[in-house]
């Protein structure tokens, strides 16, 4: 049983100090730690690439049967197609992480979940196509690619394909697969068998939910609550649910030749000499027809390797009943002895199978409204193909943001309004010169430097990495969901938002010619200028570069329900915490985490908050945090004061997330600040930065970074300028 490496005494210093604030996560995000130089241009290395030998060379391993692991029905598609969806799988709404981006799937845990047992075996024989492209082919896009051309190989035709996924070369630390300490455990539901916090698999090491049933029970009705939740939370609806499991199950079989008692250690675990393979199988021959992979045996359909209708016909004209297959796992299969033989057998052409349905299969003909959908389906396959393309497409791709982002010839032209489409500019952007004239606008306004702050930096910060998703192109905060945001404070938010309008309206209105403002733009203008005012009080002449382009999308154009995912349930760099995270993350805990999905670094983070502090950037304007008698000045004082041992904290409430700042020698309460204030004095690392941003000589490399990083974080989603 694999034990995971971040909760076992290792002999790291994380192991040492299990209860010290993890920044493994952002240091991730200041260094390259894979072999390629800094300015390899994966983009237009992709675009090289011979795209329609690239599918043919894959297409030559999909059919070339190899004697170490015999393909199936002597076609490699339907393992290559399960790999692909597991690397993609892994995706999740709540906090974007997971998916096909960096080919994680090559790196613990992943590796090594049961869940994809037998999957590094589906890598290998992808390697001699890996090795031919080398840098030019990410392993994340042949993951995926390679089953789109499954799929077309067995006689689909898929939606398309976009490239441009780059390689990790280490597990991404940020991901939290759950709480569990081994696999297959289930710490993860509240008593109404909820998912917490960000999860959207049922256990750890599964990729969606337990095929046998919940808790292991063949109950089809049970089990299809269960898999609406994950799905759900996986950005699937009732619809694509049906499509995705009842097109992906066309192809192929499951593996259950016997118990998995004769399986030795997963990669991670298994014997140096067996180079990153693992799951050796001591049952027969160990492969073919002795494999064992979920410990469930047979196939869908009597055609496995080609794409029909029978998946959905053998399950909706058939009755099927439980029962434990050779590998001991519930499996079901067609009452009466009906369909008994009708299958190809996987590797004895002399021999025959028997189709099979998971408990998972049967909830969807149980399940009524999942029914309904299998029987339109049934009715009409011209819809079901296109349902299945769209939804594995929506699949390999959620994870990669805006369509701009995806490269190659495949790249279909309709607009998806998951990829969270934004209209292209109609009109010429503003220059030097109308940004001088829009900035002196916005500083004889009537917004204060922290409103003007605060409203970009509430755009902006949406943004998450995970899934390239938010950010202030579009200038959704102006929309719902992001409008009401009780974090946004949409009360003020409104009536800044008013006048930004009122100054982007007059200034378009003016204009002889077709240069036009976007509120998107003018609100990181305004943020920008208000933050190049708060230097130059402190006496420092700071330029941060605009760079124009952002333009402004619909409410239409806005998926509310999928954009509600966004909604933070805290941000330190606002001070703002709720104490409802079902995770029981600290507020410290989950300022690392909103500054990974912002791709800070441990210094970009600590400069944002001390900076956004003296800003006087909180929510509700609390002073919490605020160490400063100049406000909405840029200077170091939140890192002195921090500092200063002439201050003492105490708690002011028994669950220790606020505290006084007292003078030691007075006893008077001089400042109030939160946990996130208090990390930066008594996390040694944090300490370290703080101290050189509140040295004496410090204040002129705080403002560099802080303006840096903030201009970082303006452009996050500018991906039309990489």
């Amino acid at each position: 049983m694999l034990i995971l490496n971040n909760r076992c005494m290792d002999g790291s210093n994380q192991s040492w100090k299990p209860n010290a604030l993890n920044l493994d996560p952002l240091d991730q995000n200041a260094q390259n730690v894979g072999p390629y130089e800094d300015d390899f241009d994966y983009a237009e290395a992709f675009e090289s690439l011979d795209f329609e030998q690239l599918k043919a060379d894959i297409e030559e391993v999909l059919t070339t049967s190899q004697e170490w692991w015999p393909a199936d029905y002597g076609h490699y598609g339907p393992l290559i197609i399960r790999m692909a969806w597991h690397s993609a799988g892994t995706y999740r709404t709540g906090d974007g992480r997971g998916g096909a981006a960096g080919g994680t799937q090559r790196f613990e845990p992943l590796n090594s979940w049961p869940d994809n047992a037998n999957l590094d075996k589906a890598r290998r024989l992808l390697w001699p196509v890996k090795q031919k492209y080398g840098r030019n082919l990410s392993w994340a896009d042949l993951l995926v690619l390679s089953g789109n051309v499954a799929m077309e190989s067995m006689g689909f035709k898929t939606f398309g394909f976009g490239g441009g996924r780059e390689d990790a070369f280490a597990p991404d630390e940020g991901v939290d697969w759950g709480p569990e300490e081994e696999m297959m455990e289930d710490k993860r539901h509240d008593e109404e068998g909820n998912l917490i916090g960000d999860l959207a698999a049922d256990h750890m090491g599964l990729i969606y939910v337990n095929p046998e049933g919940p808790g292991g029970e063949p109950d089809p009705l049970e089990s299809a609550k269960y898999v609406r939740q994950s799905f759900d939370r996986m950005a699937m609806n009732d619809e694509e649910t049906v499509a995705l499991c009842a097109g992906g199950h066309t192809f192929g079989k499951v593996h259950g030749a016997s118990s998995d008692d004769h399986l030795g250690a997963e990669p991670e675990s298994a014997g140096i000499e067996q180079q990153g393979l693992g799951w050796d199988n001591e049952y027969g021959s160990g492969k073919g027809a002795d494999t064992i992979t979920s410990g469930i045996e047979g196939p869908w359909t009597q055609s496995p390797t080609s794409w029909d209708m029978e998946y959905v016909d053998n399950l909706l004209d058939y009755e099927w009943e439980p029962h434990k297959g050779p590998g001991g796992a519930w499996q079901w299969r067609p009452k009466d002895g009906e369909l008994s033989g009708s299958a190809e057998h996987a590797h004895d052409d002399s021999d025959s199978a028997t189709p099979m349905m998971l408990t998972t299969d049967v909830a969807l003909k149980r399940d009524p409204d999942y029914r309904e959908i299998l029987e339109r389906f049934q009715e009409n396959p011209m819809a079901f193909g296109m349902a299945f393309s769209k939804a594995w497409y929506k699949l390999i791709h959620r994870d990669m943001g805006p369509k701009e982002r995806l490269l190659g010839p495949e790249v279909p032209d309709e607009d998806m309004l998951w990829q969270d489409p934004i209209p292209e500019a109609d009109y010429d952007l503003v220059g030097d010169d109308e940004t001088a004239e829009l900035k002196a606008e916005l500083l004889e306004s009537e917004l204060s430097i922290s409103q003007l702050v605060k409203t970009a930096w509430a755009s902006a910060s949406t943004y998450r990495d995970s899934d390239k998703r938010g950010g202030a192109n579009g200038a959704r905060i102006r929309l719902e969901p992001q409008r009401n945001w009780e974090l946004n404070e949409p009360t003020e938010l409104e009536a800044t938002l008013e006048v930004l309008e009122q100054i982007k309206d007059e200034f378009n209105s003016s204009r002889s010619d077709d240069v036009r403002i976007s509120l998107a733009d003018l609100i990181v203008l305004g943020g920008n200028t208000a933050v190049e005012q708060a230097a130059a009080d402190a006496g420092y002449d700071v330029e941060i570069p605009f760079e124009p382009g952002r333009t402004d999308a619909s409410q239409e154009q806005t998926d509310i329900e999928a954009f509600q995912a966004l909604k933070p349930d805290a941000d330190g760099f606002r001070n703002y915490y709720t104490e409802g995270d079902v995770m029981n993350r600290s507020p410290e805990e989950l300022l690392v985490d909103k500054a990974d999905l912002l791709t800070l670094s441990a210094s970009e983070m600590t400069a944002l908050v001390g900076g956004l502090r003296t800003l006087d950037v909180t929510y509700q304007d609390s002073k919490l945090g605020v160490f400063t008698d100049e406000p909405e000045t840029l200077n170091n004082d939140f890192f002195e004061t921090v500092l200063d041992m002439r201050y003492e904290w105490e708690a002011t409430d028994e669950d220790n997330l606020q505290f006084d700042i007292r003078d030691r020698e007075t006893g008077e309460t001089e400042y109030t600040g939160s946990r996130v204030d208090l990390i930066f004095g008594s996390n040694s690392r944090l300490r370290a930065i703080a101290e050189v941003y509140g040295a004496a000589d410090g204040e002129a490399a705080f403002v560099e970074d802080f303006v840096a990083t903030w201009s970082k974080v303006m452009k996050l989603d500018r991906f039309d300028l990489e």
